[in-house]
């Protein structure tokens, strides 16, 4: 249990310091984007960094301070398919070039796949 807590703390000190040392120089929605389209291996770029982006929101959610707002309904559709109409929401929406491509892909996933208001 001690090296499982010593091993958490070093993750989040590890997450901590290169948030800040990197916030300045985020990806921007046009960098990423640019991957997106892109073909000879920059594709994956785009798949490997939305995807991280979704599995943080989901790891970091907090049903009790943090509603869902992103609900994914199975069968849910492919990954190549979901970047897709991310090119295309951000190709229809380029007031977000320049914002940072973390915040447009959840903009574009709770749009996408919005949780059912009970």
């Amino acid at each position: 249990m001690k090296k499982f807590l010593a091993l958490i703390s070093f993750a989040v000190l590890a997450l901590g310091i290169t948030s800040t040392a990197q916030a300045a120089t985020a990806i921007s929605t046009q960098e990423l984007i640019k991957d997106c389209k892109g073909k000879d291996g920059t594709f994956i770029t785009c798949e490997i960094y939305g995807q991280a982006v979704y599995d943080t929101y989901l790891v970091t959610r907090n049903p009790k301070t943090a509603p869902d707002f992103i609900c994914v309904q199975q069968p849910a559709p492919t990954r190549k398919e979901v970047i897709q109409e991310y090119v295309q929401w951000s190709d229809a929406n380029p007031k977000y070039a320049n914002d940072p491509a973390a915040d447009t892909i959840l903009r574009f996933l709770a749009g996408r796949f919005p949780c059912n208001k009970k």
